[in-house]
């Protein structure tokens, strides 16, 4: 959590020198930092939009689920999702997301092995069940994190409209 505390942190200094809106401000993550994006999203009431790529939704389903090397690191940031796991559910994106208030768009590799498309069809889903605007594109030739130009460019793209959209409603 101290990577959500760290992101509205920056957006409260740098409204406080007066170089940005402060009530504009985006967030956006791929991997663990989706997962920071969401849970800014679900537990802070600082950004107007995010864009989550690749991003955790539910940690508990990827502790049990993933590699090891994601599994541990799992461990380090939050804890056995055995042992704790109230600090897993307090910390789960998914399991608060009707705390989500501001629009949010999704990209996800449909190949992904470490965080399955299934993470972020559930968020979308509990987002959309709440009447939160989302937008999600699934890209069937991708892995974890994006690795082909014409995809890169097509998320870039459909990321800038998303935002400028946001700006303009």
């Amino acid at each position: 959590m101290a990577d959500v505390e760290d992101a509205c942190a920056v957006v409260t200094h740098l409204a406080g020198r007066g170089l940005i809106d402060e009530g504009q401000a985006f967030i956006r993550g791929g991997s663990a930092g989706g997962y920071t994006t969401l849970c800014a999203l679900a537990f802070k009431d600082v950004f107007r939009a995010g864009a989550s790529l690749y991003g955790v939704s539910d940690p508990v389903a990827l502790a049990r689920a993933t590699h090891k090397f994601e599994g541990d690191y799992l461990d380090w940031l939050i804890g056995d999702p055995d042992k704790d796991i109230e600090r897993y559910q307090d910390r789960t994106p998914l399991l608060h997301a009707d705390r989500i208030k501001v629009p949010v768009i999704f990209f996800q590799g449909e190949l992904d092995a470490v965080v399955v498309p299934e993470q972020t069809r559930a968020m979308l889903k509990a987002l959309q069940d709440n009447g939160i605007r989302t937008e999600a594109h699934f890209y069937a030739d991708e892995h974890h994190g994006f690795r082909k130009a014409g995809n890169l460019a097509d998320a870039l793209e459909k990321e800038w409209r998303f935002y400028r959209d946001v700006l303009d409603a």
